[in-house]
């Protein structure tokens, strides 16, 4: 999508839309995560800038690259066909999904499960899929609980057997 602008030439100059339109949704996801993330406070003051100076600075750093898109836009892109647009809502349903059944069904199986979900979705076969969730889950509950210290969620439906 262009806009044009006359100019006295002949010729016309194509302003890029694509991003600018990225720029403006950067901009507002980065005033929307700054607004949350505001209220972030510690009952327990453990560390001197607190738990909302991360999400904040991301924000920051978000609306910067926003605006950047604005000011600065580049080439003119070519959208995605159908098919592609069809496989990026689908990715974006399954992490949803993963965000709703990481507290039930714990980090372990969700992380497999969405590691195999991604990778049919990207036409890896079951087999593929089967043994790198897995492996993946696995390997990043290890990482996380053993060597960074990481308290993970076994899972509340796993706590009722």
């Amino acid at each position: 999508m262009t806009m044009e602008i006359p100019v006295r030439s002949s010729r016309k100059l194509h302003i890029p839309q694509s991003d600018r339109i990225f720029g403006a949704t950067c901009l507002l996801f980065s005033i929307a995560m700054g607004a949350t993330s505001w209220g972030l406070v510690a009952p327990i003051s453990y560390e001197p800038i607190g738990p909302r100076s991360f999400p904040l600075l991301l924000a920051l750093l978000l609306a910067g690259c926003g605006a950047w898109f604005i000011a600065r836009p580049g080439a003119e892109v070519e959208w995605p066909d159908a098919r592609l647009w069809r496989k990026i809502g689908i990715a974006f349903a399954l992490l949803f999904a993963y965000a709703l059944a990481f507290q039930p069904l714990g980090f372990l199986l969700a992380t497999a499960l969405l590691a195999i979900g991604l990778g049919r979705l990207y036409d890896g076969s079951w087999k593929q899929c089967l043994l790198s969730g897995t492996v993946m889950g696995a390997a990043l509950y290890f990482a996380f609980e053993k060597l960074l210290d990481v308290s993970l969620p076994i899972g509340s439906l796993w706590k009722t057997f």
